[in-house]
């Protein structure tokens, strides 16, 4: 477990972390910089907002059919938010403004050892946070437009949590002009469209409901990392400038690869903020973390592809557009993808995916839900790709 409570730190010692990073103005940058969504009057947007709060409704008896897990059957501990690209935005300052809690602190702690505090420092601190605060703006303006939901399990623990939401629990967000967007270029049926992003994101939903302790598993191997990387701070200033460089090598072509990445774009191995991590045990939190998400999102995915024609009248339909899709990344995106490991992230959905079939093909979903019991349970990256490790070692 790992305490978010400021008051569990000393603060005469070291700056407020919030400090460190100007969370507001990166919210307005990203609110300033995102793309126009698409037009539309004030009766079809309201049209929209409602038709999506009905479809993820819709979804969640779909949700608990396939996935088995009876934590679908309440889902009263948290919300469901229809929102546009600004306040997605706004949304994920706040999450990472709780992820960031411990790192920020520990980092500000060194700096405050290292005999870096005092009054010339501060106005150097304040610099420094108006930079990365806009700096972040930049890379959540270009997310926004990009992501169609996302279920937010750390909102509760943000200071800043409206008091109208849900005490306990997490948000789904849908960014409306992002579903419509896609769905006007992919020219597919809107409500089957809605309803089958829904699936997905409801599935995460049900994912922490059904383990409510992953939410602080999860915060604490965030801060493990984080206190690994804070720790090598003097060499990573220059393993992020040869990561920067790694960029600008020659791609390297591999034929065969159904990644989604195509060979006209930069190698995806190379240049990531990934390739920061290099020492063993940055690497096993890494590892960990990476098998976690692999598993949200995968079963997420296995889940919105367990339905058929009979939910989703035009699925198939759907599933053919939208895989094929990124295809069609101009050069700016794919170095962007790049550079924030994105692709990588992609890879999640296809490894966890094929983790989370293969454990039921073997055992039943009733076997892969005993994942959901204990952070023991959590499959290791080995495992993710060879799904009978896991199987072997749960016993099943």
């Amino acid at each position: 477990m790992v305490s978010m409570s400021p008051q569990s730190k000393s603060a005469a010692t070291s700056p407020a972390p919030h400090a460190m990073v100007n969370w507001e103005l990166a919210a307005r940058t990203a609110a300033n910089l995102a793309p126009a969504g698409p037009e539309l009057s004030g009766s079809e947007i309201s049209a929209a907002v409602e038709n999506l709060r009905l479809m993820a409704e819709r979804s969640v008896p779909h949700v608990h059919e396939i996935s088995q897990l009876e934590a679908a059957k309440d889902l009263r501990d948290s919300d469901v938010l229809v929102v546009d690209r600004a306040s997605w935005a706004k949304a994920n300052t706040q999450s990472f403004a709780v992820m960031m809690d411990p790192v920020l602190r520990a980092l500000a702690a060194k700096q405050d050892d290292a005999g870096k505090g005092g009054g010339s420092s501060n106005a150097g601190s304040e610099l420094s946070a108006t930079v990365t605060g806009a700096q972040l703006g930049g890379v959540l303006a270009f997310m926004s437009s990009k992501v169609l939901g996302q279920y937010d399990p750390f909102a509760a623990l943000a200071p800043t949590r409206p008091a109208t939401q849900a005490a306990s629990g997490g948000r789904l967000l849908l960014v409306a002009p992002n579903i419509i967007t896609v769905e006007r270029e992919l020219k597919v049926d809107p409500a089957d469209f809605r309803l089958w992003v829904c699936l997905h994101e409801q599935t995460h939903r049900v994912q922490f409901a059904a383990a409510p302790w992953l939410r602080h598993h999860m915060l604490g191997e965030i801060e493990k990392l984080g206190a690994l990387l804070v720790g090598d701070s003097e060499n990573f200033g220059e393993r992020l400038l040869q990561s920067a460089r790694a960029l600008g090598r020659k791609p390297v072509h591999k034929p065969g690869r159904s990644s989604g990445v195509d060979s006209g774009g930069p190698d995806p191995s190379r240049g990531s903020v990934l390739d920061l991590l290099q020492n063993p045990e940055q690497k096993a939190a890494l590892s960990h973390l990476t098998a976690v998400m692999s598993l949200l999102e995968g079963h997420a995915n296995v889940v919105m592809d367990g339905v058929d024609q009979s939910v989703v009248p035009t699925v198939r339909t759907i599933r053919q557009r939208f895989n094929s899709r990124s295809k069609d990344r101009g050069i700016v995106e794919k170095f962007i993808r790049n550079l924030l490991g994105l692709d990588a992230k992609m890879r999640q959905y296809s490894d966890g995916a094929k983790f989370v079939r293969d454990v039921v093909d073997v055992v039943g979903m009733e076997g892969f839900n005993t994942v959901w019991t204990q952070s023991e349970n959590l499959p290791t990256e080995p495992e993710i790709h060879n799904a009978r490790l896991w199987v072997e070692r749960m016993g099943l």
